[in-house]
């Protein structure tokens, strides 16, 4: 058995040696208690050996008497000129020390990982609406979900509806399920931009003009951002959901009322415009179209009586004309 001690210790572990390299011997019951004494004698040589190469220091002699060798003790001379050998002994410390600074570790009292990187949210896409889903756009002709007063797209995803909504403020955007073109009654789901930063998605229910919040939120894989004075989010909510009055089956079609508006403190209030858009018709999520909607400042010279007071004083112009 070879194991490094100094002179006091190595009798012991020769003992063992002869111990345990003897040849068996009869089973007598006055050597009963030899397997005791070779155990103790066992522990009482690891002991001894650890204890003698705590006192061995490198460069010098190893475990008492024992020194490197010429070819060693260069070696060890070189890593100690050029430094690895002590960033080597002071790795381990360095290391426990660092782990132990109180940025490394919570109120708990315990170390824990940095948190994973979070995805950016993906740009809303266009260029499949009416094609692989339906969307509605309110604003200037030609506006895109970045650039539209409102914005609302919806697709199916197995089992689930994806909405994807954005507007042109800094409190909420939202969209009513209604089962005509008024408020009252409606399921609505809002991206609420609170205090913090945050985007929420939130669950209401319409009661005449007043929105109620409800505890009960069918949206799931959230995600909202707030950026350049814009609410946008992305959710999903299930096609069919077991009988509640305050959500609706998506399966069913239902007429779409737009809406956005400031919050405070993470509240809703009252919407920006009086008069909100509807969907011209109800909306089937298993029918995707495109649908573009003038806004206030866009509808002047469309509406039927701008057409006529044109045609009016054009006329009179030309006939007051000599």
């Amino acid at each position: 058995m070879g194991c490094l001690t100094s002179p006091g210790q190595e009798c012991l572990c020769t003992m063992l040696t002869s111990t345990l390299s003897a040849p068996s011997l009869p089973r007598r019951p006055s050597l009963r208690w030899m397997p005791g004494v070779t155990m103790l004698a066992l522990i009482a040589c690891l002991v001894a050996c650890a204890a003698a190469g705590e006192d061995a220091v490198p460069g010098s002699a190893v475990a008492g008497e024992q020194e490197l060798d010429e070819p060693g003790r260069v070696a060890w001379e070189e890593l100690e000129k050029s430094g690895v050998a002590d960033r080597h002994q002071e790795s381990y410390s360095t290391f426990a020390a660092e782990l132990l600074e109180p940025r490394y570790w919570g109120d708990e009292g315990y170390a824990f990982p940095s948190p994973p990187p979070v995805d950016p949210f993906a740009k809303i896409r266009i260029d499949d609406c009416g094609k692989t889903k339906g969307c509605f756009r309110y604003g200037k002709p030609g506006c895109d979900a970045d650039t539209c007063d409102y914005f609302l797209s919806y697709r199916r995803i197995g089992a689930d509806v994806e909405f994807e909504l954005s507007a042109d403020t800094d409190g909420w955007v939202a969209v009513g399920f209604s089962s005509d073109k008024l408020m009252g009654g409606d399921d609505v789901m809002a991206c609420v931009h609170d205090d913090n930063g945050r985007v929420r998605i939130q669950h209401f229910y319409n009661v005449g003009q007043w929105a109620k919040e409800i505890k009960r939120n069918p949206a799931r894989d959230e995600e909202g951002i707030f950026e350049d004075n814009r609410v946008t989010c992305r959710f999903k909510r299930p096609v069919y959901v077991p009988r509640d009055e305050t959500i609706i089956d998506l399966h069913l079609s239902w007429y779409y009322l737009f809406a956005w508006g400031p919050a405070i403190q993470g509240s809703i209030t009252r919407h920006d415009i009086d008069s909100p858009p509807v969907s011209e018709d109800v909306v089937s999520i298993y029918k995707y179209e495109d649908v573009f909607m003038p806004s206030a400042a866009f509808q002047t010279f469309s509406s039927p009586f701008c057409l006529l007071l044109i045609v009016a004083l054009t006329f009179y112009i030309l006939m007051g004309t000599p």
